[in-house]
């Protein structure tokens, strides 16, 4: 899609969440992927942690970056599956006021092209909560890859045409 490099840059400030019973800092490649990823587009990456795969400590840390002004996006990795222990979607719905379902839909038709039918393993998911964009991935590098690369780094981009998820911000909150 195309970018308009007539318009400014907005960096946006993104807390990047890995969910995971096993990974720790330095074995979260998924989660270090994504920093990477961000950070090299010229996003600020607010925060980052690791947290179980628990529905409660999960929506603990969610209001937590939901509530902090310096927190615009929540993007996380892992717990997206169809397991026992999968809980992310499920603790997302728990926060967010409006799902962007499309999002999970894009993100599967995306992944069909690289992990063919087992995309449907995966219940990637997005929404909005008081002004705050959540989007959950699933645990492995390539979905990184995929969610960031053919969905996020275009819509986190202001310049990015005909539309983008960024210049919605300001207008988040209205009722």
């Amino acid at each position: 899609m195309p970018i308009d490099d007539s318009l400014p840059f907005l960096p946006v400030r993104i807390a990047v969440l890995t969910v995971s019973d096993t990974r720790g800092p330095a074995d979260d490649r998924s989660g270090a992927t994504l920093a990477a990823r961000l950070t090299d587009a010229g996003h600020v990456l607010a925060d980052r942690a690791i947290e179980p795969d628990d529905a409660d400590t999960i929506v603990a840390r969610l209001e937590a970056w939901i509530a902090d002004p310096l927190v615009d996006v929540v993007i996380s990795t892992g717990g997206t599956g169809v397991t026992g222990r999968d809980v992310t979607p499920e603790a997302f719905a728990r926060v967010w006021e409006k799902e962007i379902p499309g999002f999970g839909e894009l993100f599967r038709w995306l992944s069909f092209r690289t992990i063919g039918t087992s995309t449907i393993q995966s219940r990637a998911c997005a929404g909005v909560a008081r002004g705050t964009y959540l989007f959950a991935l699933p645990g492995s590098t390539g979905a990184v890859k995929d969610g960031w690369d053919g969905i996020l780094r275009d819509q986190l981009d202001s310049r990015h045409r005909p539309c983008n998820f960024v210049e919605l911000m300001p207008r988040l909150l209205e009722r």
